[in-house]
């Protein structure tokens, strides 16, 4: 198995899915969810503040999301998502991708969660950097 994304082109989670009204309603359920339960929804990487309309979604499992011969299913736990940024999530993708362990050795909410935690350690740092300056 392998954490890495296949290109758009060859992906019909991407090409479809993601442009699906399933994906959008499940989408639109988990910020309102996230809002209830914890008020202010910030990014899982910079946390910084943000809404449906400034973060992204990103998968730490997949099992919940199925293609049945009527269309997608979107069946995901709340917890199986986390908001991002879009520059962040393409952050936590791209280090996936490259890093030989995260991307084929562990599942991908370890792959995920290793990568955010290391991009976050880079954050702080460049932001303690940045204040002493």
């Amino acid at each position: 198995m392998s954490n890495r994304r296949r290109p758009a082109w060859d992906n019909n989670y991407r090409t479809r899915y993601l442009h699906s009204p399933m994906w959008f309603a499940r989408r639109d359920r988990w910020f309102i969810e996230e809002r209830r339960r914890i008020g202010q929804i910030r990014c899982t990487l910079c946390l910084g503040v943000g809404t449906a309309r400034t973060l992204e979604l990103h998968h730490l499992d997949y099992r919940g999301v199925t293609q049945t011969p009527r269309g997608w299913a979107a069946h995901e736990r709340h917890q199986d998502l986390t908001a991002l940024h879009p520059r962040c999530h393409e952050y936590v993708h791209q280090l996936i991708d490259r890093d030989r362990a995260l991307s084929g050795l562990v599942s991908r909410r370890t792959a995920s969660a290793q990568a955010i935690g290391r991009l976050r350690a880079k954050v702080g740092r460049f932001i303690e950097t940045t204040e002493l300056e």
